[in-house]
């Protein structure tokens, strides 16, 4: 399978593009539900992208969470709280391997590229703390596609889940809900963003970094105000917009 063929078209070859996009890490989990606080990392995934979108390394684990994954996720990831017990690594093991690879990549300077950031860098903080093990505090340079597409194309209609927007910027996803497959397709629509909104995006990372900070707090309060218009929110309610970790 020729990875270049995958995002032909979405990367510029000319180097338009800014520079970030010539290396980039790419994050994910798959979790045994959608509450970072009290939800556990069943499977992660941490790689490496070239300029091209080809991965250059990859890192994958199953872990045991040390809890039941209910049936409604395992419908989602394919993980079966038997098949983690099996063959998964003690959670522990796998959320200190997890945070020590990405502290490592971005302090050398990487930019972690994952699908609603908030949700997996939440997630694995908050099983650092469950495990004992030293949390990424303010991890940087982050870049969340989700939230970039939602900043550049505000207006468009339809969902914005990982598949949809992966299909808009013509970007191959064959396993969904698989992370590794997740990973790399963030990491693919994120390059494929640079280039669409090249001259529009901040070129340096650390700036895209600050700038989506911004833009997420932006997001959840117009989220915010709609739920409530729906009647899905209270009115003293308020969606949490910290990012990349609430």
């Amino acid at each position: 399978m020729d990875s270049r063929r995958e995002v032909e078209g979405t990367v510029d070859p000319h180097g338009a593009s800014p520079d970030w996009t010539r290396v980039i890490g790419v994050f994910d989990l798959e979790t045994t539900g959608v509450d970072v606080t009290e939800d556990r990392i069943v499977s992660a995934h941490v790689g490496l992208l070239d300029a091209h979108g080809a991965v250059i390394l990859a890192r994958n684990w199953l872990a045991d969470p040390g809890v039941e994954i209910p049936a409604a996720a395992t419908a989602v990831h394919g993980i079966s709280t038997e098949h983690a017990r099996e063959i998964g690594a003690p959670a522990c093991d796998v959320v200190e391997q997890v945070t020590d690879t990405l502290r490592s990549l971005l302090d050398a300077g990487i930019p972690v590229v994952a699908y609603n950031a908030a949700f997996d860098f939440s997630l694995l903080a908050c099983e650092a703390r469950r495990h004992g093990v030293p949390p990424l505090r303010s991890p940087a340079p982050v870049i969340d596609p989700l939230v970039i597409d939602k900043a550049y194309d505000r207006y468009r209609r339809g969902k914005r889940t990982l598949a949809v927007v992966a299909e808009h910027y013509a970007v191959r996803l064959d396993d969904a809900h698989e992370a590794a497959a997740d990973a790399v397709a963030a990491g693919r629509i994120a390059q494929a963003l640079a280039a669409r909104f090249a001259g529009l995006l901040p070129a340096a990372a650390e700036e895209l970094h600050t700038a989506q900070i911004a833009w997420a707090r932006s997001q959840a309060a117009s989220l915010t105000e709609y739920f409530i218009r729906i009647g899905r929110l209270d009115p003293d309610d308020r969606l949490d917009g910290r990012w990349p970790i609430r």
